[in-house]
């Protein structure tokens, strides 16, 4: 456990926290909605810090990400916790709930990524739970990393506020963000907003190298209407950022959706073409 950044003390010793746009306001002995950040008489502490609930050296296409040093290896490793609760997520066990986990420091982290260049791997790869609520490891991390001359990466949901993203992007050579949709709607369902995901995709894409992901869910977000709009808004950015359209397979609350047909992939697809220069279907 370590104390947290990005936070403001009250006289009645809650705090309240500013890594992400919801702002919580945590009394003491409670946790934010991340469900990680925990206020312990008026210091806020980061509790999954050093917390490893998975690591493996993946192919960086699985994270995915196409244009960034495609062939390569890259460690990846997360924790658990999320600020979203997206009833369609792919990883529940961690991200929902505190997961089995080992301990392990920036230095152990750093070394083994380091060890593994041997076997194609060129860094560390921020993912499986949601890495922006896992900040202080993320970053300590991220600076032993690019010390050492190789790349750091997050797979993220994007919704951070804009003092903490500015002080991490410097050590973030990539960044795949979900997209999850267009519709303000959808995003106030799991627990956010549009606009601060847009706005840090806008942000990133200026400051290292982006791909945005988007995961059709049947009757959710796979009209082809969303999918012109959510391609048009990311070719204001630029027209080049790749965008990966993947297919919905039940999973947690949704496990009475089906999943998403390959057919539906491919029309968005040719949609989303219509606007970005890279586009691609995934898990097909």
């Amino acid at each position: 456990m370590k104390e947290a950044a990005f936070y403001k003390l009250s006289d009645d010793k809650s705090v309240e926290c500013g890594l992400c746009p919801h702002c919580c306001k945590i009394p003491p002995d409670k946790k934010g909605r991340c469900g990680v950040r925990h206020n312990q008489n008026g210091t806020l502490i980061a509790k999954n810090y050093g917390r490893v609930t998975g690591m493996a050296l993946d192919p960086i296409e699985k994270k995915p990400l196409y244009h960034f040093y495609p062939g390569t290896k890259i460690l990846s490793l997360g924790s658990y916790g999320c600020n979203f609760h997206c009833g369609f997520c792919q990883n529940h066990e961690i991200s929902m709930q505190k997961a089995a986990f080992r301990e392990l420091s920036p230095e152990e982290v750093a070394a083994t990524s380091s060890e593994a260049t041997s076997k194609g791997n060129i860094g560390v790869a921020y993912t499986y739970n949601e890495p922006l609520i896992c900040y202080e490891f993320v970053e300590d991390c991220a600076r032993l990393i690019a010390k050492q001359g190789q790349k750091n990466v997050l797979v993220t949901n994007g919704f951070v506020c804009s003092e903490p993203l500015g002080r991490l992007l410097p050590f973030i050579h990539a960044m795949n963000i979900d997209l999850k949709s267009i519709r303000p709607a959808f995003y106030r369902e799991i627990g956010g907003h549009l606009e601060d995901v847009q706005r840090t995709i806008a942000f990133a894409a200026s400051r290292c190298h982006v791909e945005v992901t988007t995961l059709i869910i049947p009757g959710k977000n796979d009209s082809p209407e969303e999918m012109k709009s959510l391609s048009g808004w990311l070719a204001t950015i630029n027209r080049d950022i790749p965008l990966h359209i993947s297919r919905f397979f039940p999973a947690h609350k949704l496990r009475d959706i089906p999943a998403t047909s390959i057919g539906t992939i491919d029309r968005l697809v040719e949609v989303a073409q219509q606007n970005l220069r890279n586009v691609y279907p995934g898990n097909c």
